[in-house]
């Protein structure tokens, strides 16, 4: 499992995990807000991302974090 808190979100992945590849994403506060594909770069259960979110994961993504 890792987990990486930043920018306001704590973004959790677990080793093995199904398919699709994706994290799971809450507020800092710890308010589950879903899953987010990695692969399509959509939220999985019909939340929208905000573009905040969706930059953190562009850079964890970058850095070879997640």
């Amino acid at each position: 499992m890792g987990r990486i808190r930043r920018g306001g979100y704590i973004i959790t992945w677990f080793a093995g995990d199904h398919w699709p590849r994706h994290v799971h994403v809450q507020t800092d506060d710890g308010r589950l807000l879903g899953r987010f594909n990695l692969e399509t770069r959509q939220a999985m259960e019909g939340w929208k991302p905000s573009r905040k979110l969706l930059e953190v994961i562009t850079d964890l993504e970058r850095e070879g974090r997640i």
